[in-house]
């Protein structure tokens, strides 16, 4: 009886040296994270550090951990070893183990059954003794695995590391190349094909894979029985989980006329791609859809399908969930459609900015799709894919190749991008490089002097980034069919389920300028506390007025550096070279440090972009918090930590102090209150507590 995966296994795509798309992360059980792909196959040659020799008293956690060392010290000394013997008690389990050199023993004599002919093969064994014995005992009440034999006498030749790696025990084929194996093997690839690719994808020299070519010839013949009854299983099971999955849009129509989906057939009839969004997405979108995220990296092994979801970023820099999709296949047509159906859910408004991952395909829908809308890479989708493309060829030139390509992100002009841009090519020898012609074709959606100024709002930053990761792994649970993921998708996707603590966070006057206080009334405290960051820094800069009115910002100790800020006084209007307020919709230092020199105590309302004010959440704040509460509780307790604080940081000792007996003294009054009764009776006016 073949058995078909009962989890559907999400992985995270990354293209391949080779330009080839593969497995990177696989997302399974609690959604940990596993070991990257390209880890997965250990490194089998020996390690190049001395290695301790197995000694009678050596004590093992386990007779795995002693077989493991056993064995990577036989590849090391050029041999390999086998299980032999082991002996059992009622008390203790296995409590003797046996581990011996694989030529140990003799082979027993084979019958041969009348006129059958049978081909003479020579046995490797020889009778060796080398071997290494273990014991178990317990001692205060934990197993332990002891060593009371060893010897490592040979009667035999041992073998060099180009010859002790082609020994039936170090040719293991790995599952990560498993994967890949039955997969280029169901592609019709030849087998030696096969083992071409997989030593192009690893950079490593012909005849240097873990396997030989006949070990891959094996594994498939053996696997291609299971592997066709598998196909036909799950194709059954994938035709089933979808109807469940339409049938679950189907019922979530019904409970909520907001809901919105829609499906593609081929021409036999069965479901190639599915999106869906919800009541309150939309809704979201309609307040923060000026950016989104199209993000198309995860595959479901189980299904087959790429999962592709729509995200953006509320006032509060919170993930928002717009919609998602399941798609058939990553072709131009396919995500046409995607975009297409996303911006039918979304009453027809194209966001102003799409960030994508790098891929042509995904380039060309969108322009065909979204032409007026501005097409993004962020850096943080593009430096992954530059390692993996340009670190095994380039080797120790790979470091100083990185350093020019941050340089050339960060250029200003078009022309100086692209002239270095053919002078780099030219020094690293790469002119025929497919993945840098790749990185140019699509340089208008990733190089700075292309982007800047775009309209991001703090989406293309590492922060960001991480907050997807963490979203999309809240999704990617081993689910056991489609019905069940359609479930997590929406819980995760609920902005109600998202925790309030920021928004009832205590926004900290750091420079007692007014502009901070104005802006501490009308951003959330996630736009505040960024353009606060702008206006501490603004400090550091000075301002040299010019003839035309304009100014050029430098810092006061980069002064290779420069901005220029142009202020239009009839209209307050002030414009700087960074962009930054164009890209994120927060004013940047250089203009803030010139509304201090014209002495602006507040900032013109325009510079309070709607989408980072207070009024604008999804949720609304509660009318009993105030920032300027007159509570006696909060002024006390507000002068007397700004008091402790402003003490303990005299001195290095009574900072330590303070912070080993604040801790203490915090801990054990959370736990008394803790075990204080949940309710007296008494109805209680909750107001808003500090948060550092």
């Amino acid at each position: 009886m073949v058995s078909i995966p009962s989890k559907n296994i999400w992985m995270r795509r990354q293209q391949c040296p080779c330009g080839d798309w593969k497995c990177f992360v696989t997302y399974e059980g609690d959604a940990e994270e596993t070991t990257l792909a390209s880890q997965l196959v250990k490194n089998d040659s020996p390690s190049s550090k001395a290695m301790v020799a197995p000694y009678v008293g050596m004590v093992f956690q386990s007779d795995d951990d002693a077989f493991e060392y056993y064995g990577n010290f036989a590849r090391k000394n050029g041999f390999s070893i086998r299980k032999e013997r082991s002996r059992l008690s009622p008390q203790l389990g296995i409590y003797k183990r046996d581990f011996v050199c694989y030529r140990s023993g003799f082979a027993p004599a084979r019958k041969k059954p009348t006129g059958e002919h049978h081909r003479d093969r020579k046995s490797v064994r020889c009778g060796c003794d080398a071997k290494m014995y273990l014991s178990k005992e317990v001692v205060d009440g934990v197993s332990q695995w002891f060593v009371v034999q060893f010897s490592n006498v040979h009667n035999h030749e041992l073998l060099e590391d180009d010859q002790v790696r082609l020994l039936p025990a170090y040719r293991k084929i790995h599952e990560a190349d498993q994967e890949r194996i039955l997969l280029l093997s169901k592609a019709g690839f030849p087998i030696h094909r096969i083992v071409k690719v997989l030593e192009l994808e690893k950079g490593i020299q012909g005849g240097q894979l873990p396997f030989l070519e006949r070990d891959v010839r094996n594994f498939v013949q053996n696997r291609k029985k299971v592997v066709q009854e598998n196909d036909a299983l799950l194709t059954e099971k994938r035709e089933n989980d979808t109807m469940d999955l339409l049938e679950a849009c189907r019922a979530a129509k019904d409970g909520d006329a907001y809901f919105f989906y829609d499906v593609t057939v081929d021409e036999n009839e069965k479901v190639e791609n599915i999106a869906w969004s919800y009541g309150e997405s939309i809704h979201a979108y309609n307040m923060f859809g000026d950016v989104v995220y199209f993000d198309t990296t995860y595959r479901s092994i189980t299904y087959g399908m790429l999962f592709a979801v729509f995200l953006g970023i509320d006032n509060h820099g919170k993930i928002i969930f717009f919609g998602c999709a399941l798609l058939q296949d990553e072709t131009p047509r396919t995500f046409a459609w995607a975009l297409q159906t996303f911006v039918h859910f979304m009453k027809g408004r194209y966001p102003q900015t799409i960030l994508t991952d790098l891929d042509p395909g995904l380039r060309d829908a969108i322009r065909s799709e979204l032409p007026n809308t501005k097409h993004v890479t962020s850096i943080w989708n593009i430096m992954p894919k530059v390692s993996c493309w340009f670190s095994p060829p380039l080797g120790p030139r790979y470091a100083e190749f990185k350093s020019e390509f941050d340089a050339l992100y960060h250029l200003e002009s078009t022309e100086g991008f692209e002239f270095r841009w053919n002078q780099m090519v030219s020094r690293f020898g790469l002119a025929s490089d497919k993945h840098i012609d790749l990185l140019f074709s699509l340089s208008s959606s990733w190089a700075l002097s292309y982007t800047r100024g775009c309209f991001l709002a703090r989406m293309a930053t590492t922060a960001y980034s991480k907050s997807v990761d963490a979203f999309l792994k809240g999704i990617f649970n081993a689910q056991t069919c489609l019905r069940s993921f359609f479930e997590q998708v929406g819980i995760s996707s609920s902005f109600k389920i998202q925790a309030h603590e920021e928004r009832q966070q205590y926004m900290h006057i750091r420079t007692c300028i007014p502009i901070e206080e104005q802006a501490r009334s009308i951003l959330t405290p996630f736009a505040f506390n960024a353009l606060q960051h702008e206006l501490v820094l603004a400090m550091q800069y000075t301002a040299s007025e010019m003839a035309n009115g304009s100014y050029i910002i430098r810092h006061f100790k980069k002064m290779d550096g420069e901005c220029l800020v142009i202020w239009i006084p009839e209209d307050e209007q002030i414009h700087c070279s960074c962009k930054e307020f164009e890209s994120s919709g927060i004013l940047c230092r250089h203009a803030l440090r010139v509304l201090l020199v014209k002495n602006y105590f507040q900032l013109p309302e325009k510079y309070f972009l709607s989408r980072w004010r207070q009024e604008s959440s999804l949720v609304p704040y509660d009318d009993r918090i105030d920032q300027n509460s007159n509570d006696e509780w909060f002024q006390e307790y507000h002068s007397l930590t700004a008091t402790l604080f402003t003490e303990s940081s005299i001195t290095k000792e009574r900072s330590d102090y303070v912070h080993r007996e604040l801790t203490k003294e915090l801990t054990r009054l959370i736990n008394e209150v803790r075990n204080m009764p949940a309710s007296d009776g008494v109805a209680m006016d909750l107001t808003l507590s500090p948060n550092s």
